[in-house]
């Protein structure tokens, strides 16, 4: 009994560490494709994952191509993992004129993207309905979030490097309707009472079209 449970144990491990691993996204920065509340099943097999304890990754075996979603490490902070949209690769030049995305000077359709003209980012230095025109470095990427009045993204930080992405979602696994201020809270005392709430309204407020859909 105790060898089997090893094995379970040693298996469970292995996938999480190497193929998959559940992601739960407590923002709405990509509103409007994924909801806050929304658990992720991650696709980690093909961006190379780090072997624990030794530093070394696997091959990568994909390079994101434009229109992916990816979950990375945030270049300023790699302890962070973000979820965005990659919008341009590495020798791509990009620019937003009017709300409209213009790739090496093409303009982008975009069904997925949410204008709410908030005014989230009033006090930034780049207006959200205009950038000037970037080039992307080579092994980089320009991503940007789905809500774009509400996203902390390229805009304002820069490019990501492809090493760090950690995988792309697969499915929803489960999705939950809480607010952002719920999941971000890692107070204990907050996380006893989401847990709680949870607990009394699990089928009140599961999302139950959403689990189990396919990104």
């Amino acid at each position: 009994m105790l060898r089997r449970a090893f094995v379970i144990v040693a298996i469970a491990f292995l996938i999480r560490t190497f193929i998959g691993e559940a992601a739960l996204v407590p923002t709405s920065s990509m509103e409007g494709t994924i909801l806050v509340g929304d658990h992720l099943l991650l696709n980690k097999f093909a961006y190379g994952p780090e072997i624990p304890l030794l530093g070394w990754h696997l091959p990568r075996l994909r390079t994101p191509q434009r229109g992916a979603i990816i979950a990375f490490h945030y270049p300023k902070d790699p302890s962070l993992t973000f979820l965005k949209r990659v919008i341009a690769v590495g020798g791509d030049t990009v620019e937003i004129r009017d709300s409209i995305v213009y790739v090496n000077g093409i303009p982008q359709r975009e069904p997925y993207a949410v204008h709410k003209h908030a005014a989230y980012f009033a006090a930034a230095s780049i207006h959200h309905d205009d950038m000037p025109l970037r080039h992307v470095p080579a092994g980089e990427m320009f991503v940007l979030g789905d809500n774009r009045d509400n996203s902390d993204d390229s805009r304002f930080w820069g490019t990501v490097p492809v090493g760090n992405v950690v995988g792309e979602p697969l499915m929803i696994v489960w999705s939950y309707d809480a607010p952002s201020a719920a999941w971000l809270n890692e107070r204990p005392g907050a996380q006893l009472r989401l847990y709680a709430s949870i607990a009394v309204g699990f089928f009140a407020h599961t999302r139950w079209s959403r689990t189990a859909t396919l990104l």
